[in-house]
């Protein structure tokens, strides 16, 4: 079966450490070491305020990973909290990459700019520009109805975040293919 998937594109495996996950970190490893040798990378969505407890399991983790949502810390962290820290030495050890993405998800200040989520973004950027990736979250599936955000203001934040053309080149292009092997 993870044959054939692989042979169908699907290249990550999803570990969604959050109430209604399917896979949590308790079957990290398990899942991780039968896909792992077919070349999947987890992705893994959490509350980022874990990762301090949950780094030293994710380090020992086969192979590559990507955190989604610039960490989901959903309570607001400051880039001087351990919680932010541990992302970072994660991003550090050269097999982690970061999705710049759904700011929304996780922003007590909100649109347009999410400065509070924004902040961390800049950071992120800052200490691995070439571990970063950015993504939609389309169809944003956990948005309320009436406040949808627009793709194209999500993609002009990062301008914010990444300001200088070289640097949005890697987030844009260059960081995904190397990443997914295109």
């Amino acid at each position: 079966e993870i044959d054939r998937l692989t042979r169908g594109g699907i290249v990550a495996q999803r570990i969604f450490q959050l109430p209604w996950g399917a896979i949590g970190f308790d079957r990290m490893h398990e899942v991780m070491s039968q896909v792992h040798p077919f070349g999947w990378h987890a992705n893994l969505q959490l509350d980022g305020r874990e990762l301090p407890q949950r780094e030293d399991t994710i380090k020992r983790l086969p192979g590559k990973f990507v955190i989604d949502h610039i960490g989901k810390y959903l309570e607001p962290v400051t880039a001087e909290q351990e919680a932010f820290k541990a992302l970072l030495r994660l991003l550090d050890t050269g097999r982690c990459w970061v999705k710049l993405s759904a700011p929304y998800e996780t922003s007590k200040t909100g649109a347009p700019k999410y400065e509070d989520v924004s902040r961390l973004a800049r950071a992120l950027v800052k200490h691995a520009p070439e571990r970063m990736l950015w993504a939609s979250n389309w169809p944003h599936p956990s948005a309320p109805k009436d406040s949808v955000p627009d793709d194209a203001d999500l993609l002009d934040l990062l301008l914010d975040w990444a300001p200088d053309e070289a640097t949005r080149k890697k987030i844009l292009v260059e960081n995904p293919a190397g990443l997914y092997d295109f």
